[in-house]
């Protein structure tokens, strides 16, 4: 098969609907819109859950709940399992982006307390776990906070 053999599947290229173009076109006259009314008006178009005057749905039923998501922080999860092996003394959020412990857009970082640990580390996060806190010091290490910025 040559270059100039391909030709697009049937069907794949649809001709655009030509309104306005004689009785005999199917689509002359009225152009398709019926006779008179809004819809049959340039810019005749009418906004989503708009019910003709009456109160529309959306403000008939009641209201309820409310929920805080904008100022929720996300901190990525790190137990101390992972950390298992690390020969640097500072732990920070630039050192587990780039071992790969933490991948992708997180508000901060939050230490838990799965696994052991045998090192004194100084950890530089935004959150630790109780049962972290208390693994980390027992370990000999230090815990640093950092105020997360959302």
């Amino acid at each position: 098969m040559m270059l100039n053999d391909v030709r697009p599947a049937i069907g794949a290229k649809k001709r655009k609907k030509r309104v306005g173009c004689g009785e005999s076109s199917g689509h002359g006259k009225t152009s398709g819109r019926g006779h008179k009314g809004q819809k049959a008006r340039a810019g005749g178009s009418i906004r989503i859950g708009f019910e003709g005057g009456q109160m529309p749905l959306i403000r008939r039923i009641p209201k309820r709940g409310f929920n805080n998501k904008l100022f929720h922080v996300f901190y990525a999860p790190v137990n101390l399992s992972a950390l298992q092996g690390i020969q640097q003394e500072v732990i920070d959020e630039s050192l587990l982006r780039q071992i790969g412990v933490v991948k992708g857009k997180w508000d901060g970082i939050k230490i838990l307390g799965k696994g052991e640990i045998t090192q004194a580390y100084t950890f530089k996060v935004h959150a630790v776990s109780a049962s972290a806190k208390e693994k980390i010091e027992k370990a000999g290490g230090k815990i640093e906070l950092i105020k997360s910025t959302p």
